[in-house]
Parts: structure tokens; C-alpha cells; sequence
């Protein structure tokens, strides 16, 4: 019988600060680009690539605050350990929800790491 679960870990980069700022669109204009012109193309391509639903950006247009494109981030900082809080997660989701999706699109191309699915369980 299994008692505890273990516990998730990062190997790796030990970076905790995103590779890019909020506002380095420039760094990658083909992206940049994709964003400023269809942002909702945009938003599904990132989302597919963090390893979130394909459409899950476009229920963000429901509500005041986009839930969805904070908990990417939210999701790609924990991911990468990137220290920040999830207050400026929302704030920038709200305010700078292109740019954030950029530097979110950025920051996994920059980490390059693999998203791996490893299945413990035995049939």
C-alpha cells in the first residue's frame, strides 16, 4: 500500500527569473508578429506547447480577469521555478496579456525542457 506520493522535482536550470522581461517582445518578432496580428492563433499555440488544451486561451474572453492565461503562467513559472506571485500573474495577464503570452512563449523556448509523462501505473 502506498503511503505517500513523491514529490515533483525540477533538473536542470536553476534559474529562478524568467529569461526575458515583460515588455522584450523585439527578442522574437516571428512570435511577436503571430501575436500582435492573431492573438488568439497566438494564444492556443502557446497553450498547446505549455501542455494545456488547444482552445482553453479562447475562454478567456469571458471574463474580467483571463483565468486561463494566468494559470499558464502560473503553471510555466512553477514549472521552470520561477519565483514570482501569482498576484503579478493576474496583473500582467490583465494589463499586458499579449506581452505575457509572449514572454511565456519565450521562456519555453529559451528552457527548451521536454514535457515528459511518465505512466507508474501497471496494467
Amino acid at each position: 500500500m502506498v503511503v505517500t506520493q513523491p514529490g515533483s522535482y525540477m533538473v536542470g536550470n536553476m534559474n529562478t527569473d524568467w529569461s526575458s522581461g515583460i515588455c522584450d517582445c523585439g527578442e522574437d518578432l516571428p512570435q511577436c508578429c503571430l501575436a500582435f496580428w492573431c492573438l488568439p492563433c497566438f494564444t492556443c499555440k502557446t497553450s498547446r506547447e505549455a501542455g494545456q488544451c488547444l482552445c482553453l486561451p479562447l475562454l478567456d474572453a469571458y471574463g474580467l480577469i483571463p483565468p486561463i492565461a494566468t494559470s499558464v503562467r502560473v503553471a510555466v513559472r512553477t514549472r521552470y521555478g520561477i519565483e514570482d506571485t501569482v498576484c503579478n500573474d493576474c496583473v500582467y495577464a490583465c494589463c499586458c496579456g499579449p506581452c505575457s503570452w509572449c514572454q511565456i512563449a519565450r521562456e519555453m523556448k529559451t528552457r527548451k525542457t521536454p514535457i515528459v509523462i511518465i505512466n507508474t501505473r501497471t496494467t
